[in-house]
Parts: C-alpha cells; structure tokens; sequence
C-alpha cells in the first residue's frame, strides 16, 4: 500500500516540475525511479544525513514538545526532559526506550 501511495506521488511530482522535498524523494527512489544524470546520487556506505526540515513536524512522544538537532553528537533533544533520541541514518529513532538522559550526571551532582 505504501508502495503504492509512494508511486503515486512519485508520477505527480515528475509531471509537477518542483523543487523536491527529500521525503518526495525517498519515494521516488522507493518507486523504481533513477536518478537522472544531473541528480545527486549518494555513494554506498556512506551514512544519510538528517533531514532538517523534519524538525518542523518532529515532536517528543512523551512530553509532545519539539525537539532540536545536536549535529555532533547526531540526536534530536528534548532540553526539557532531558532526553536525547539518536538518529540512524538520517533516520530518528524516537522510541522512548532507545533514548538516553542527557541531565542524568546534573541530577546526581544536586544530590551530593
């Protein structure tokens, strides 16, 4: 079903002549399509970046308060919780249980 929806956006965005956004892109790619000569094409092993315009829809599931991009150390956080999500080829895992705290040391600091 996805394949299909992809495949879908896929024809109209060819036929539309716009600037791609890289989810459209993802799907043409998931569609069978080739990049045409003048496109990009990433080289194999090479990890994928994060996509920043994802921050715009990205939310935290647990406190549902946006999150912000750390570059260095690839993770979205949430300053508010404490909570740091990794990102796996430019693809962020926001499933509670995969992510760290980030004010852990803090909070044991205060305690001493």
């Amino acid at each position: 079903m996805l394949s299909r929806a992809c495949g879908r956006l896929g024809s109209a965005l060819r036929r539309a002549r716009a600037p791609r956004s890289a989810v459209a892109s993802r799907c043409l790619q998931a569609s069978g399509r080739r990049p045409s000569p003048g496109e990009s094409e990433r080289t194999e092993g090479l990890p994928r970046a994060f996509d920043l315009a994802l921050l715009e829809f990205l939310v935290c599931p647990l406190s549902k308060k946006p999150v912000r991009y750390e570059a260095s150390t690839n993770e979205l956080i949430n300053e508010e919780l404490g909570i740091a999500y990794p990102v796996t080829d430019g693809i962020p895992n926001m499933i509670p249980q995969a992510a760290r705290m980030t004010h852990q040391k803090k909070k044991e600091e205060e305690q001493h």
